[in-house]
């Protein structure tokens, strides 16, 4: 039995999967690549689509690092309960137009990366699935009020799905994510992704602004189709409270106009063809930001009806 046979295991009855000649496997691993929690929030909606069935578990035991990553568990007067233990798994699901995908949700792996990789190609191959496509989001030095920026990757150039936001060559950390579409490369399956850019100062505060986005950009990938209603409701109704909490707070207002000349001028001279680096329109700091925002992120915290934060 190889590695990726014991770290996954998929259902005996897996074979009544509805497949088709075109399903698409959509992998979201929280963790690293959550930025605004953006791709969790696309996760949970593709999952609230219907109740789709689990095809395939992976073994959460030997990928995650417990200590690292606690998972909660409640303290109730005398004894611990209702312990949520971490799940990596793939759900059968359906679009809103009635195609079958499968949906691969969980903590991104701390280690074993490539056993990881093979397990995941054990289940494309079992499922004879046409595409991989992987949904992600990182903080960036950019504005809220500018359309969110994403990145399109893929192991094929015939896969990209628009032109990159950036030129030559970057050396990023590496995520699950990204090994992942290199090995399925390498072994002759599609993969592509997207990762949304979130306004760093709201990257730890829930943002489905993102998750919209990238699920816009799922379905063109993917070839699926989603009801994004309750999401574009969620990303107005969180819009508002920013715009009500910065029309109040003017010393916050003005980092994020700082932000806004920083991204405008570095566009223009993008379009240009000049330096990338704008003239004479100083970034706000880190150190600054932090401590405008400290306060930003305490505003929009749910508070009970006597007026207590939750």
């Amino acid at each position: 039995m190889s590695d990726a046979s014991r770290l996954v295991h998929i259902v005996d009855d897996a074979d009544g999967v509805p497949a088709g000649d075109d399903l698409t496997l959509v992998v979201v691993l929280s963790g690293f690549l959550d930025a605004g929690k953006s791709a969790e929030l696309a996760a949970q909606h593709l999952a609230d689509l219907g109740d789709g069935r689990v095809v395939a578990t992976f073994d959460v035991d030997a990928l995650h690092d417990y200590r690292a990553r606690r998972p909660p568990v409640s303290f109730v007067r005398d004894h611990y309960a209702d312990y949520e233990a971490p799940r990596l798994v793939v759900r059968a699901m359906t679009d809103t137009g009635g195609t079958p995908f499968l949906l691969l949700r969980g903590p991104e792996p701390d280690i074993r990366w490539e056993a990881f990789a093979r397990a995941v190609r054990e289940v494309v191959e079992r499922f004879g699935v046409r595409r991989v496509v992987s949904l992600g989001a990182v903080p960036m030095a950019v504005p809220h009020t500018r359309p969110i920026s994403i990145t399109p990757h893929a192991n094929r150039p015939e896969l990209v799905t628009g032109p990159s936001t950036w030129t030559g060559e970057l050396r990023v950390p590496a995520s699950a994510q990204a090994l992942l579409e290199i090995r399925l490369g390498e072994w002759g399956h599609p993969a592509l992704g997207f990762v949304a850019h979130i306004p760093h100062y709201l990257a730890q505060m829930a943002y489905p602004q993102a998750a919209l986005v990238l699920l816009e950009q799922l379905e063109l990938g993917g070839h699926l189709t989603i009801d994004l209603t309750e999401l574009r409701q969620a990303a107005d109704a969180t819009e508002n409270e920013i715009t009500a909490y910065l029309a109040s707070h003017e010393d916050v207002n003005e980092v994020v106009r700082g932000l806004e000349r920083q991204y405008d001028a570095f566009n223009e001279a993008e379009a240009a063809g000049s330096s990338l680096l704008a003239d004479n329109q100083p970034l706000p700091s880190g150190e600054e930001i932090g401590q405008q925002f400290e306060q930003f992120l305490a505003g929009l915290e749910p508070r009970d009806d006597d007026g207590q934060e939750r």
